[in-house]
């Protein structure tokens, strides 16, 4: 009897001395992403007309984002010596009367897909002025989630060219997607 209390005692001094090994709470400073990859896609919508003053977009993406994954949108704002000029969404257009009536561009998105919306102050209305909805490019970049404040100084999202560098997405690759 007392070699086998022996035995237990010896097999429970075992078992906590393996249980309370700290190998496996190592955090590594900058953790890697690996479930995303930063990419990019070109959109020309067809928007559909809600209201005089409000034009819509929904597109779904073709597989579903990870739930961290985050999607920022920029409207092509013209050209600079023939390259596109990027403008990340949300968006406010002054139309420059006397007013002062504006456009907003706005979107929203889900791990399925994005909405972009383009509405305008209630005077001004959208169906008699196409050009702000007719003909517009947008750019969507699917980038992984980054918490803390590194990640946050590290990019500024406002800059379509510093978000490119920094998430290392191939301009070359970036491809127009067909919609509805």
């Amino acid at each position: 009897m007392k070699k086998i209390l022996l035995f237990l005692f010896l097999g429970a001094v075992g078992f906590t001395a393996y249980s309370c090994d700290n190998d496996d709470d190592v955090v590594t400073q900058n953790p890697v992403d690996y479930d995303t990859y930063s990419t990019a896609y070109d959109i020309s919508p067809s928007f559909t007309k809600v209201n005089d003053n409000l034009y819509r977009f929904s597109d779904d993406f073709n597989t579903p984002l990870v739930e961290s994954d985050v999607v920022l949108i920029y409207m092509q704002n013209g050209t600079d010596g023939g390259a596109p000029v990027w403008k990340l969404l949300p968006y406010t257009y002054y139309v420059g009367n006397l007013a002062n009536d504006a456009v907003d561009y706005l979107f929203d998105f889900s791990k399925f897909g994005i909405t972009i919306n383009i509405n305008s102050t209630t005077a001004f209305s959208l169906t008699a002025n196409p050009s702000y909805y007719q003909g517009k490019n947008f750019r969507v970049v699917v980038v992984p989630a980054k918490t803390g404040k590194s990640a946050k100084a590290a990019v500024n999202y406002e800059d379509y060219n510093s978000v490119i560098k920094y998430y290392n997405i191939d301009e070359s690759k970036i491809q127009t997607k067909v919609t509805k």
